[in-house]
């Protein structure tokens, strides 16, 4: 992804000028093998394409790991570990009502957001905890959602306000390896499939 106001410029060219470059290595989400390297996990930007060498197939930008330098990456455009359903803001910027009365009396209040200035808008709930801050449930998993985006919120024609997302919920992809996990786990011995009395 570019930065708008720095007008037509190869981007990673860009931030190399103004950050130290900081190795680290691509690895599959999937099976945590190392596909690649690249000179520093604030380059990509979640769901996009992550140029590896020597790969043909594209792999996308799913998690950013900071401190080790590693970028997490998966085999396509639409892998469950770039769709979440839950994220919480911080406290939210209310532009009429401080926050809305419906949030207020219910706790909940059912409405839209947006974290990019082209996207539809995306069917949630809204959750007001007593900081002021709120937990957001989209309707349907959502992709590339990530940290230090804005949600914005949305009644109709209506903007409400918004919030900076400072956590993330856990990806599709982490929710059905948890159900796999646990319906494993769940199985003694000779409770798996075709055990049972003997004849």
């Amino acid at each position: 992804m570019g930065i708008c106001f720095v007008g037509k410029r190869n981007f990673e060219k860009f931030i190399l000028q103004y950050l130290q470059p900081r190795p680290g290595h691509f690895i599959s989400i999937e099976d945590g093998t190392v596909l690649g390297t690249h000179k520093g996990w604030f380059l990509y930007t979640l769901g996009q394409r992550a140029r590896i060498g020597g790969l043909r197939e594209p792999w996308y930008v799913v998690e950013k790991d900071g401190a080790t330098g590693d970028v997490f990456v998966a085999p396509r455009t639409d892998h469950p570990a770039l769709y979440r359903d839950l994220l919480r803001t911080n406290r939210v910027h209310w532009i009429a009502e401080e926050p809305p009365a419906a949030l207020v009396r219910d706790k909940m209040m059912e409405c839209h957001f947006r974290f990019c200035h082209q996207m539809a808008l995306v069917p949630c709930v809204l959750t007001l905890n007593q900081d002021g801050t709120v937990w957001v449930t989209a309707v349907k998993a959502v992709r590339a959602l990530a940290l230090g985006q804005f949600a914005v919120f949305y009644k109709g024609e209506e903007c409400l306000g918004s919030g900076k997302i400072l956590r993330l919920g856990p990806s599709a992809y982490t929710l059905q390896k948890g159900k796999s996990r646990s319906s494993v786990a769940t199985e003694g011995p000779g409770d798996g499939p075709g055990s049972g009395p003997a004849p």
